[in-house]
């Protein structure tokens, strides 16, 4: 039996799973000056708050990130300062080539910010393949082509909040009189990480 879970149509409120890692990931991306970057993100629209010079959305099925960088009209890649990637790595049949094909898409010095969920319930969307700590999101980012010191990872979570992900419904809505939002290294809910090309 699937899990039931929220209505994307419901209003937005925030999932506990997301607080800390939504606080940091805007810090690392407003550091680099949003309003002069052409940014794209692939399946999502988290992006849309940040006020980028040039903000464009590739949507799966239509653009699929495992079969190859997007395409000029030339046939070259697509070329871009920031890609965004807000929890849809774990849905991927390729992970490590879509992150390659990434990296062909960024100028020189361009960034990729990628989000992922560890310790919670399966979610295929279609699918629902792969988790990641922190260091495994790095290690991926090094193995896909960024250099090791141009990456940034961080990770939260803690057991109450593990324990909020065996709720339904779920995913868990954050509650500030329930919820401590204190991190536990050894009990993590969510990683990201920023990573430069050089």
């Amino acid at each position: 039996m699937a899990r039931p879970h929220r209505s994307s149509r419901e209003p937005e409120v925030p999932s506990l799973n997301r607080i800390v890692m939504a606080k940091s990931s805007r810090r690392m991306i407003r550091a680099l000056d949003p309003e002069r970057l052409d940014a794209a993100e692939i399946s999502g629209r988290w992006g849309e708050q940040f006020g980028f010079r040039s903000y464009e959305r590739f949507i799966y099925p239509e653009f699929d990130i495992c079969a190859g960088p997007f395409p000029r009209p030339d046939g070259k890649p697509r070329k871009f300062d920031l890609i965004i990637a807000n929890q849809v790595w774990e849905h991927l049949d390729r992970p490590y080539a879509a992150t390659k094909n990434v990296r062909r898409m960024l100028r020189k010095g361009g960034h990729f910010w990628v989000a992922v969920p560890f310790h919670i319930p399966f979610h295929a969307a279609p699918l629902d393949n792969s988790r990641w700590s922190a260091r495994g999101l790095k290690n991926l980012l090094i193995e896909s082509g960024f250099a090791e010191d141009e990456i940034q990872a961080e990770q939260w979570g803690n057991r109450p909040a593990a324990a909020r992900n065996l709720e339904l419904p779920w995913p868990p809505m954050y509650d500030e009189g329930r919820d401590t939002l204190e991190n536990d290294p050894e009990m993590p809910i969510c990683a990201w990480a920023i990573a430069r090309r050089t």
